[in-house]
């Protein structure tokens, strides 16, 4: 798991070759006025997803994991208090793996809490554990789906 804020995205290029199309798009100066949906940044490889929601209680939602993809979640207005934890502790499967959405969920609290705030994000690899959408109110980001090399 990386937490930072976009100023230091470029550190992270060496990490996945689709980092760059990710944070490429993660920069465009009109990022906060694009429409909610789901934009094809390098076909299936590369994906970006803009969304406003309304934020969750700690207590309300699962830990999730994925397999094939790398989140790059970047808060673009609003506050998510995103938690992490390693998924080899996580002993609790509510849910098989979903090859077909590339998810599953486990039972738990997370070990940590980011508090991520506009201009921050987080990135999530296979081995992490993340439960996203923590907040009062409503949280407006873009999560870039990039598959893992």
């Amino acid at each position: 798991m990386i937490f930072d804020i976009l100023d230091n995205a470029d550190r992270y290029l060496p990490l996945n070759t689709g980092f760059a199309r990710a944070f490429e798009f993660l920069k465009r100066p009109d990022l906060a006025e694009m429409a909610e949906g789901r934009y094809e940044l390098d076909g299936e490889r590369v994906y970006a997803m803009v969304s406003r929601d309304a934020g969750r209680k700690k207590d309300e939602a699962p830990l999730e994991t994925h397999e094939k993809y790398i989140d790059i979640q970047l808060v673009l207005a609003g506050r998510d208090e995103m938690g992490w934890q390693a998924k080899q502790v996580c002993r609790q499967a509510l849910t098989e793996y979903d090859d077909v959405d590339d998810i599953q969920f486990f039972a738990g609290m997370p070990e940590v809490w980011l508090n991520t705030q506009p201009g921050m994000f987080a990135i999530f690899f296979p081995e992490d554990a993340h439960l996203p959408l923590i907040s009062s109110g409503l949280v407006h980001k873009v999560v870039v789906k990039v598959a893992v090399e």
